[in-house]
């Protein structure tokens, strides 16, 4: 079994040089939180720094990357790199992490937490910035 530091390792290789799109472009961050927390609303606003009434949203895996994991019609090489990097990461995501879910806290401006449990039982993901206006 891998420990947390070589996920962790794993995690920053595979998101390395990939921006979020949105109305802006963002990197994405490793973060690693106890095990111990339960996830709720007001755990995940006190573990990021945020007000006890930030605005938190759960959303699938796959629908937050649905965007960055479609290979459409009229893609440069480019994007299509892009698109197979997201890919893997989506897959590492889904293989290395237990109930992985993203958090988004906040109004147009948001953090965006890729987080799930690795096997150790200890809370690990990406961190990243969108804005949806």
């Amino acid at each position: 079994m891998k420990s947390d530091e070589q996920l962790l390792t794993e995690l920053a290789q595979a998101a390395a040089g990939l921006l979020f799109m949105s109305e802006t472009d963002a990197p994405f961050t490793p973060v690693q939180w106890p095990g111990e927390v339960e996830l709720t609303d007001e755990a995940l606003c006190r573990l990021t720094a945020h007000d006890a009434i930030t605005p938190v949203e759960t959303v699938r895996l796959e629908d937050f990357f649905r965007a960055a994991t479609t290979e459409a019609r009229g893609k440069s090489a480019e994007q299509l790199a892009s698109v197979r990097r997201y890919q893997t990461l989506l897959l590492w995501l889904q293989t290395n992490l237990a109930d992985a879910r993203v958090y988004r806290l906040g109004r147009i401006s948001m953090d965006v937490y890729v987080i799930g449990r690795s096997a150790n039982g200890q809370w690990l993901g990406l961190t990243t910035r969108v804005v949806e206006t």
